[in-house]
């Protein structure tokens, strides 16, 4: 679909289904290079990332777990900037290679106090997986290992991400239409 509309708003196609799953494929293999006999632990942050978690998924080739946590900042169109709750990691990630997997970061914030939050679980390493980061957005400085694609500012809704808990069903990716 070239439009669709969700909720109060109007949105037109920014990526297509066959443009998200190409990249997805780019950084799942430097995933399985670089993450050889590490058994990570892959942490999926819900609601978000449960699309690209699948797809990346189903394309890591080494013994890997996966997890999700989920993690409230986002109201309506906006982030909070801040993190209101970390549900669903206990101490089993401690001594081991923990891979957070996001569907966008945006200013940094989250994913900075995200990973404090993990640091104190002990783990060996935590790498940063996203499926796109808004580079003129980011107000921290975070190591983005795995980015599949760099964005604009701008609203988008699709393959996981919503619009107040809508268009996450979405295979493609929109972007607001003004």
């Amino acid at each position: 679909m070239e439009k669709i509309h969700v909720k109060d708003r109007d949105f037109k196609i920014f990526i297509s289904s066959e443009e998200i799953l190409k990249e997805v494929d780019r950084v799942a293999d430097s995933l399985n290079k670089d993450l050889v006999d590490k058994e990570p632990l892959f942490l999926s942050v819900l609601n978000g990332s449960f699309m690209f978690t699948a797809d990346l998924m189903k394309r890591i080739t080494i013994p890997c777990e996966v997890q999700f946590v989920k993690v409230a900042t986002y109201e309506g169109m906006g982030s909070t900037g801040k993190m209101k709750e970390l549900i669903g990691v206990g101490d089993e990630i401690k001594g081991r290679t923990v891979v957070i997997v996001e569907d966008i970061v945006d200013t940094g914030f989250t994913m900075q106090q995200l990973i404090e939050s993990l640091k104190a679980k002990q783990p060996k390493e935590i790498h940063i997986c996203t499926l796109l980061v808004k580079p003129d957005k980011l107000k921290v400085d975070l190591d983005i290992e795995y980015v599949a694609m760099k964005i604009p500012n701008g609203f988008i809704v699709g393959y996981g991400l919503d619009y107040d808990g809508f268009g996450r069903n979405y295979p493609d990716i929109y972007t607001v239409i003004k």
